[in-house]
């Protein structure tokens, strides 16, 4: 396992929090607010996840936005996945 330098997770997460917003629309930047409380559907997750997958070359299961992530618990899962 690698740790992630302070630059590159905020890097991450700023692109994370870009993509999200991009999607999600106004108020997606509203703290705690999760994927479905955002309005998030399917086609929402599927934009989301090929933006992860586009940007930063992981692979998100859309699957894993239904389970209700907030911005932040998203960024976390993603983050570990990189580190793997």
């Amino acid at each position: 396992m690698t740790t992630q330098q302070p630059s590159a997770t905020a890097d991450i997460a700023q692109r994370v929090a870009a993509i999200w917003a991009e999607v999600l629309g106004p108020g997606s930047d509203r703290p705690g607010a999760t994927f479905v409380e955002l309005n998030g559907q399917s086609i929402a997750a599927v934009r989301i996840a090929a933006g992860v997958e586009e940007q930063l070359g992981i692979t998100l299961d859309i699957g894993d936005l239904f389970e209700d992530p907030d911005l932040e618990t998203l960024t976390r899962g993603i983050l570990a996945r990189i580190e793997e």
